[in-house]
């Protein structure tokens, strides 16, 4: 069984709705994060991570819109919202680790206005560990490089957003 992440509100290959636009910078969506669901993970995985990335970012690095570390094995979805501000909406034990917009939660596409549609890759990890050993306050960066060195498999998929 192939290891896969989807979303029954973002299909890979689409444009992403509008409600999931951050809420600031210029852009008024909701700032809420989609439900996304995975299976097919490999054999001895014990947690999971989940990131959303845009490599398009006029930053010279892209830009991380959420880090999310310590999910545990046995959970496979994310409610509508889990990234909301104070974690309130995850699976017990897991962390938000500050993204690009420096806050602890979902932070939305706000793509620049006129860009080509940017692309944002969701992505989940099977860990090798339950837990990333990096402290609350890590940045983003180093939480991916923890992430990556601990990783069994990923699955990913992308979908588009421009303003």
């Amino acid at each position: 069984m192939p290891f896969t992440l989807s979303s029954p509100d973002i299909a890979a290959g689409s444009t992403i709705a509008q409600r999931f636009e951050f809420d600031s910078f210029g852009c008024s969506g909701a700032n809420q994060s989609p439900v996304l669901r995975w299976s097919g993970e490999p054999a001895g995985t014990q947690g999971f991570a989940l990131n959303v990335y845009d490599p398009d970012a006029p930053t010279g690095s892209g830009f991380w819109h959420w880090v999310l570390i310590d999910l545990p094995a046995g959970v496979h979805e994310l409610a509508a919202d889990a990234g909301a501000k104070g974690g309130a909406h995850l699976p017990k034990g897991a962390r938000q680790i500050r993204n690009d917009y420096g806050i602890y939660a979902w932070g939305g596409m706000c793509p620049p206005p006129g860009d080509k549609p940017h692309r944002y890759i969701f992505t989940v990890h099977a860990l090798s560990v339950p837990r990333i050993d990096v402290p609350d306050d890590a940045p983003a960066a180093l939480a991916g490089f923890m992430v990556n060195a601990n990783t069994l498999a990923k699955a990913s998929f992308t979908a588009t957003y421009g303003r």
